[in-house]
């Protein structure tokens, strides 16, 4: 069989289902053929391949590339004078409030230009590229305007040529009230849903729509007609769920069939059960977690109990989870909630595919998926966990190359 380049002597995790935990070969072997994959197997099992290159892992761990599902990296400017806030005992409630939080970035991101915005924005990308990151979310929600959620997700759209990356973006519109809409929040959900979906959609800037579901964001009703429209639009859909409240933005997710709830530190059993009822998958953050200081933890046994998928991400953001480092986020992941390391592997590679509606082409090292893959330079894959502040990627695959 011909083959452009074959990867032998690795240790394989696979994260191929039909495999048990997440799929190791021990001696195993990768071949790949015009972007994907055509073999990953057992070196025993492979078949006669002649190779264009043919490389020799000497033992390292293969895994696929790292799935960042879910970021806010398109931004401008910081939040640091919230940050001493908070250090001296300010809500994130309160920040918001007060007129900080989202809406202090989203007065940056408006006066920011596109180029200001795609160059602050390479930079943080860079960083998860280096970590092996080879497919990542980003969505907008810091522009709150058409024009300016626009051009959040046109740059977001534009990195792909910049970088060797595939980008998914999400239109969070439904992110906070803006300025021009301050006690009307009824009337910005109204513009939200007749003007800037359908006017997004046709443009082709956004995969999905998210929606903030929350006390400082939208109501559960004010959050449905949201993902009505998205649905009504063609658009797959998320929701920022039960972060700071028990919101019923879980069960929402589920109801529209959302690829995925997100935070869910206040889930319960009736939004446990509906998650798993309807395959919407569970996105951790423990980033944000830890940089406000929460006391309350996701419900990780409810999860694993229920049968719901669990991925993490890193949740990108100025405000509430400055992350640039997935592997840092895998620690925290173990840490802070009682991941395994296998779930932790697993929540930012195949189940963060799932997050994305997308594990039919990226997450796992199978045939007929592409061939986006993270070499590592550890003894064993708890060191991709273990580690704090170090960098074990020996190199990075972006289909094939």
């Amino acid at each position: 069989m011909r083959c452009d380049r074959v990867w032998r002597h690795a240790r394989l995790a696979t994260l191929a289902p039909s495999r048990p935990g997440i799929g190791i070969i021990e001696n195993g072997l990768l071949a790949t053929k015009a972007g994907k994959i055509i073999f990953a197997g057992a070196a025993t099992e492979a078949p006669t391949l002649r190779a264009d290159e043919d490389i020799d892992c000497e033992g390292r761990w293969v895994t696929p590339g790292l799935v960042d599902c879910h970021t806010h990296l398109v931004y401008a400017g910081n939040r640091y004078a919230e940050f001493e806030q908070r250090l001296q005992g300010a809500s994130y409630e309160d920040i918001a409030r007060n007129g900080g939080g989202i809406s202090s970035t989203v007065r940056q991101t408006r006066a920011a230009t596109r180029e200001t915005l795609l160059s602050e924005t390479l930079a943080r990308l860079d960083a998860m590229i280096a970590q092996g990151v080879t497919t990542i979310e980003i969505k907008s929600g810091y522009g709150l305007r058409l024009q300016d959620e626009m051009k959040q997700l046109s740059v977001a759209r534009l990195l792909e040529g910049r970088r060797p990356i595939k980008v998914f973006a999400t239109f969070l519109g439904a992110h906070a009230v803006p300025p021009e809409f301050e006690g009307d929040p009824e009337g910005y959900i109204r513009e939200v849903c007749t003007v800037m979906i359908p006017r997004i959609a046709k443009a082709g800037l956004a995969d999905a729509v998210d929606v903030f579901c929350e006390t400082v964001g939208f109501s559960a009703p004010q959050s449905a007609r949201v993902l009505g429209a998205a649905k009504k639009a063609g658009l797959a859909v998320k929701v920022h769920a039960e972060q700071l409240s028990r919101s019923g933005g879980a069960a929402l997710a589920a109801e529209f069939g959302a690829l995925s709830a997100d935070h869910l530190e206040y889930l319960d059993e009736d939004g446990a059960a509906a998650m798993a009822a309807a395959g919407t998958v569970a996105v951790l953050l423990p980033g944000a977690f830890y940089f406000l200081k929460e006391d309350k933890l996701p419900p990780l046994n409810l999860l694993r109990s229920a049968g719901v998928r669990i991925a993490i991400a890193s949740d990108c953001n100025p405000g509430t989870s400055p992350v640039i480092s997935p592997l840092l986020v895998m620690n925290m992941a173990a840490i802070l909630f009682g991941l395994t390391v296998e779930e932790c592997v697993a929540g930012m590679t195949r189940e963060a595919a799932r997050a994305l509606g997308h594990f039919s082409e990226i997450g796992s090292l199978e045939a007929g998926k592409r061939c986006d893959l993270a070499i590592w330079e550890v003894n064993d894959l708890s060191g991709l966990v273990y580690n704090m502040g170090s960098n074990p990627l020996h190199s990075r695959v972006w289909r094939g190359l």
